[in-house]
């Protein structure tokens, strides 16, 4: 299984620590999305970030549509991927055979502030707010592409 991180909140006043956390997971800006293994490492770190992430299981059709429409190659080119070569990828990524860096695709996927505005809190963690983890990364995944 595969978790989506988001970096929701910016880096005022932020301990080093945690700052050092996130630059690790490769959550260096406001609205930036990583897709993370679900290993005990990565949970851990997860966890130590989770006042300034939200994070959760993410389903194969948005990591789909977080492919086509915000994966970029160096030099910021939109990926050149359809149909059943898509398809496949998505397979042996989700299984874990494959990374993103086998396409050529950057680590991380820059995304809008989501259309519709925080439908809860972003100071408080979920179910009251969005940060930690979050049942409903998906469908915030959907409006901040």
């Amino acid at each position: 299984m595969k978790i989506a991180a988001i970096r929701i909140r910016g880096i005022i006043g932020v301990r080093k620590q945690i700052e050092d956390t996130l630059n690790k997971l490769r959550l260096r800006k406001k609205f930036v999305c990583v897709i993370l293994d679900d290993r005990p490492e990565i949970l851990g770190m997860l966890k130590k970030v989770q006042n300034y992430i939200a994070y959760g299981p993410i389903n194969k059709e948005t990591l789909k549509l977080l492919l086509m429409e915000r994966a970029r190659m160096p030099g910021n080119k939109k990926i050149t991927i359809a149909g059943k070569n898509l398809e496949n990828f998505l397979e042996e990524f989700l299984s874990g055979r494959k990374k993103l860096q086998d396409l050529g695709i950057k680590p991380f996927f820059r995304l809008h502030p989501p259309r519709g505005g925080f439908k809860k809190s972003i100071k408080l963690m979920y179910p009251k707010g969005i940060l930690g983890y979050n049942k409903e990364i998906n469908e915030l995944i959907r409006r901040m592409i």
